[in-house]
């Protein structure tokens, strides 16, 4: 099956509608013919990084240890506390998304082992999103495959368009990146056609245009680590529109334009260089005398 050339959501739907295949099926064999190996090849990757996340999330769901800097590491156990004392005002799986989504992003201040999905510093939003929803709706490890490797899809014809680095178009490239693949992901894995998948990506996406890198210390911890958990909720709530019928008024191939142009206006002190935003505020300026003299 030719699959080459798809690089706007545009293609890809069109792909899925006159194969009458879901998007993981013509994601897994572009992979395929673009990386010369079986199909199983692929699944077998895919199925390694989703055993990965699982693991990262299980540490980190155990550990309380911070970061180098002390400034993160223990927020995850702060909302097990809570949530075992008093539970969420939305449920389970709520609590689920946010803990994991909390857990993998600090298993990576702490130096653990997680999948970038798309950056370290955006790794917790497709995992907890995924694994929880499989978790408390039965689904298979299969299906979570296909939605991983949906997610995998999404990214990548983002990225033709937009660096996922938060260095040149801020952290809507990366977290809002993060959350439009988590998007994606969940409503397929809930049973919804490709249509509504790439519009969940749509909402996802245009809700979170704007927003800036500006990392304290220049480390990947504050605002990043919470950053996550809030994405995850995002990633939900597009999911939830898109499966009712609320559709994105303006397409996702224009959206991701828009990324690229609201990227590419925003100023470079916002764009990880920690020269503005939360970098530069009076706390923060502390702490990094603090920690760097």
């Amino acid at each position: 099956m030719e699959t080459k050339g798809i690089n706007t959501f545009e293609q890809l739907l069109e792909e899925c509608d006159a194969r009458g295949k879901r998007i993981w099926q013509i994601a897994q064999a572009y992979e395929s013919e673009w990386c010369e190996v079986p199909v199983n090849k692929v699944r077998k990757c895919a199925m390694e990084s989703l055993q990965a996340m699982k693991e990262a999330i299980r540490t980190g769901l155990q550990s309380t240890e911070l970061s180098m800097s002390g400034m993160c590491g223990n927020d995850c156990a702060k909302l097990q506390k809570r949530f075992a004392e008093r539970p969420a005002v939305f449920g389970k799986t709520f609590e689920k998304i946010l803990t994991y989504a909390l857990a993998t992003s600090e298993e990576n201040i702490r130096m653990g082992k997680i999948v970038a999905c798309p950056t370290a510093g955006s790794c917790g939003i497709v995992p907890a999103v995924i694994i929880a929803i499989a978790e408390d709706f039965n689904i298979s490890e299969e299906r979570q495959v296909n939605a991983l490797i949906t997610a995998g899809e999404i990214g990548r014809i983002i990225s033709a368009k937009v660096s996922l680095a938060g260095a040149v178009a801020g952290c809507q490239a990366e977290c809002g990146a993060a959350a439009a693949m988590a998007a994606g992901a969940v409503t397929q894995l809930l049973g919804s056609p490709p249509k509504q998948v790439l519009n969940a990506v749509a909402l996802a996406l245009k809700n979170i245009l704007g927003l800036t890198c500006d990392p304290v210390c220049g480390l990947v911890e504050v605002p990043c680590v919470k950053r996550n958990p809030f994405m995850a909720i995002i990633a939900m709530t597009a999911c939830e529109m898109a499966m009712s019928g609320v559709e994105s008024k303006i397409p996702v191939d224009e959206v991701v334009d828009a990324m690229d142009q609201t990227g590419q206006l925003m100023s470079p002190a916002l764009k990880e260089s920690s020269l503005g935003g939360l970098a530069r505020t009076k706390t923060a300026l502390e702490l990094q005398k603090r920690l760097f003299g």
